[in-house]
């Protein structure tokens, strides 16, 4: 076994041990910090899985996935079935900001655990299990064990809703656990007619079609699409989110939009563009026309909302909209602005998810209403929130900017009069995004304290700077070097359209 396939067993083994542990540890705190531990050599290790034997410029006409790495043992001979991990430069990216936003919810559990039901620790392990879910399905080039880790996800996320959440979090969660097993129903068939019809589930060889007939893939790309539609989630299929977000711990708000809604747009670029790039061609306009509808939509229903996280999770929808786009002009410039909006998406809205949950903690509220002059009381929390919020806005100069204005300009260069409409509408939802986020901040930092507002103190506690700190940075820093992710995929990407659009 070489290094970097021990590191690609130590990134699934290592939360999925440390779930346990901590789960079974006596003590609630000593099981919180076992769990912690666990994430932080997660992290660890997923850091060093960057580059390997091809470099990020080896990269030749075929096959379209080479990965840096790659574990491929038997797994059910019968069945023809492997245990087959690789990591790349579209996958390795999304690892490490797995690995990231799962340690720094797991040490927040340390300062704070959310009230609810069930113990700090048990929620901490449920964390590491939404990990390795998530984890498995961005390393696994194995058709049917992606759809295996695309599933672990599923009940961990749920217990996490139902169990630390606001309220109304049992419906929220059945809500969520609804939509999502839909979605997985439609994924399973949707694996099942490319299985079924190829003869295998390789991801490597399955990229650019096998020979799979065009009737085959334009129903396999349709149940895939829908599928991570569900799961991104793309509009109209948008509607489970923001009871979701709204009633989830301040943690499982960050992991449920900072990475599990990756594993959707993910799943898109490589599974359903990749094995069906026929159906994907077929389905362009109408992913386009959709991902326009979610940008615009998103942008005035945030304009009409009163709550605060609810605001920010209708702005995913937007925000994931811009992610369709690139990915629907089957473009260079387009899949790298999807690749680079994924990461400034995870990193400045769980940042903002971070934020958000400080403010509904010390006012009690997240009414917009009863939120005014936060600046005044606390203008530590007030100036994040609004770097968050301009980040997210899209400012040149941070992360949120690259992959929207790359989206636009990919579907201009696409051509044509409904790309055109398509990419002046998209530019139009931007100017949207700019307005729902400054109204908040109007609302919410200036004005004179209102009696939720009054009593906070200034100051913020270490726990949550060593939190946020870190996704600050990066936001500053993959704004203002975008290469830092675009690098790394530009090798895979051109490697992927060389088969996709042949």
């Amino acid at each position: 076994m070489t290094f970097g396939q021990f590191l690609l067993v130590a990134v699934l083994a290592v939360p999925a041990l440390g779930a346990v542990a901590a789960a079974a540890v006596p003590g609630d705190r000593a099981g919180r910090l076992v769990g912690t531990a666990a994430a932080a050599l997660t992290l660890l290790a997923a850091l060093p899985l960057v580059g390997g034997d091809h470099g990020w410029f080896g990269y030749g006409p075929r096959p379209a996935v080479q990965p840096w790495h790659r574990l491929d043992a038997p797994w059910v001979p019968g069945l023809d079935l492997r245990f087959h991990l690789g990591v790349d430069g579209i996958s390795w990216p999304l690892v490490v900001l797995t690995a990231l936003l799962t340690l720094l919810c797991c040490g927040y559990t340390l300062w704070r655990v959310p009230s609810g039901g069930g113990s700090g620790r048990a929620l901490v392990a449920l964390l590491l299990v939404v990990e390795v879910g998530i984890l498995g399905t961005f390393l696994a080039l194995d058709l049917v064990l992606f759809f295996l880790f695309f599933e672990v996800v599923l009940l961990p996320m749920y217990a996490i809703i139902a169990g630390w959440g606001g309220d109304d979090r049992r419906r929220a969660a059945r809500k969520f656990a609804l939509y999502t097993l839909f979605g997985s129903v439609l994924l399973l068939v949707g694996v099942y007619v490319v299985v079924a019809a190829a003869g295998t589930a390789d991801l490597v060889t399955l990229t650019g079609g096998a020979g799979l007939s065009r009737g085959t893939q334009l129903a396999a790309f349709t149940l895939l699409a829908l599928a991570f539609a569900v799961k991104s989630p793309l509009w109209p299929l948008h509607s489970w989110l923001p009871d979701a977000h709204t009633q989830a711990p301040t943690v499982g708000s960050v992991v449920l939009a900072g990475v599990l809604l990756k594993m959707g747009t993910y799943g898109l670029i490589r599974v359903a563009v990749g094995v069906a790039p026929e159906g994907a061609r077929w389905a362009a306009p109408v992913l386009g026309v959709l991902a326009v509808a979610a940008i615009l939509v998103g942008g005035l229903v945030c304009l009409a909302q009163d709550e605060l996280k609810r605001l920010i999770a209708y702005s995913s929808v937007g925000h994931m909209g811009f992610v369709l786009l690139g990915v629907a002009t089957l473009t260079a410039t387009g899949l790298q602005a999807a690749l680079i909006g994924n990461i400034a998406h995870g990193v400045i809205t769980g940042l903002l998810f971070f934020l958000a949950g400080a403010v509904k903690d010390r006012t009690h509220t997240g009414s917009l209403d009863e939120l005014s002059g936060l600046r005044e009381t606390a203008p530590r929390l007030a100036g994040l929130l609004g770097f968050a919020a301009v980040a997210s806005l899209g400012l040149p100069g941070l992360a949120g900017f690259w992959g929207e204005a790359f989206a636009v300009v990919a579907a201009l260069r696409r051509g044509g009069g409904l790309w055109t409409t398509l990419a002046v509408l998209a530019a139009l939802g931007g100017a949207l995004t700019a307005a729902y986020f400054l109204r908040l901040l109007r609302r919410v930092t200036h004005g004179r304290p209102s009696p939720a507002v009054a009593p906070l103190a200034p100051g913020l506690a270490g726990a949550e700077l060593t939190a946020w700190a870190p996704l600050v940075l990066l936001a500053l820093a993959v704004g203002l070097a975008p290469a830092l992710v675009l690098s790394y995929a530009s090798g895979p990407v051109g490697a992927l359209l060389g088969v996709v659009t042949k």
